[in-house]
């Protein structure tokens, strides 16, 4: 039978148990970030990690090649709902389907695309808890060969609200009822380390949780009383508007990922350019230490 209701983080027990249901797609959403010196990053893509072995039946999606706005000077940024709507159309991505998204390493890749989806106004969409790692960790089967659903027809019901400009995050800064919170590194975050996209520091204002202590060696997510006291611990609350960001829209919404789908924070934003914007305008304030 069709998959009637999805939540949006699936083990691999429930992925093995569900994945030759109708309906169902799968995508690797596999993506890599390489630094090169201390303000720049080599974009790779997964396929080729895809190519020599995927969970059978999942297809791949490129964030940089077709799911970027061609007009941004910007990496990865969101393109117009419309286009991204026929951009999912194109892989088989339907509103009667139910999507599992997984990736290879930090989940922020499948949290990127959940966000994209959602922003679009598809609903039943879900991360794979682990990715393939745990996929593989459990000795489950990987295939090459490849998979390319059918076309399918997609109409964006557009949710603007969950994705913001540099003005938006401008306008909170200060504010009691919103926060605005950086999901790199601490060290990044502080200004003393890691890639400084322009300028070495923070989004003035802005608090830290990094997405990477989100989750553990095996790349699960925590639990969620550790994850909600992450939160707590920087007065973010359900009462306030959360903005998130990171380098590159990237890692911000595994934070954001978290915060709306599993601790149920109603009113969450990625701020999408995020520092690689930020940054490198002086006119935006910025801080260190």
């Amino acid at each position: 039978m069709a998959i009637a209701s999805l939540p949006p983080l699936v083990g691999t027990a429930w992925l093995a148990a569900h994945i030759d249901e109708p309906g169902l797609r799968l995508f690797d959403c596999t993506m890599f970030l390489y630094p090169e010196g201390s303000a720049r990053f080599r974009v790779e893509s997964g396929r080729a990690k895809y190519e020599a072995g995927h969970i059978a039946g999942a297809g791949f999606l490129d964030l940089q090649a077709d799911f970027s706005d061609r007009t941004s000077s910007l990496r990865f940024t969101m393109p117009p709902a419309d286009a991204a709507a026929a951009a999912f159309a194109r892989h088989g991505i339907g509103p009667d389907n139910a999507v599992v998204l997984y990736c290879g390493g930090t989940p922020s890749w499948a949290t990127r695309m959940w966000w994209m989806l959602e922003a679009i106004g598809v609903e039943r969409v879900a991360v794979l808890d682990g990715g393939i790692g745990k996929w593989m960790a459990e000795g489950r089967p990987l295939s090459t060969e490849p998979c390319r659903y059918p076309p399918a027809s997609l109409t964006a019901r557009a949710r603007p609200q969950m994705f913001v400009d540099s003005a938006d995050v401008h306008a909170a800064i200060g504010r009691s009822d919103s926060v605005t919170i950086n999901a790199l590194t601490r060290e990044q975050h502080a200004g003393t380390g890691g890639p400084t996209y322009g300028r070495p520091g923070r989004i003035a204002g802005s608090v830290c949780v990094p997405s990477v202590s989100l989750f553990g060696e095996n790349k699960t997510l925590k639990p969620l009383p550790e994850l909600r006291a992450a939160f707590a611990a920087v007065a973010t609350s359900p009462a306030r508007r959360v903005i998130c960001y990171c380098g590159g829209g990237i890692a911000a919404t595994l934070d954001a990922f978290v915060l709306k789908a599993l601790l149920g924070h109603g009113d969450v934003a990625v701020y999408d350019a995020s520092m690689q914007e930020w940054a490198a305008d002086p006119s935006l304030p910025m801080e260190s230490g």
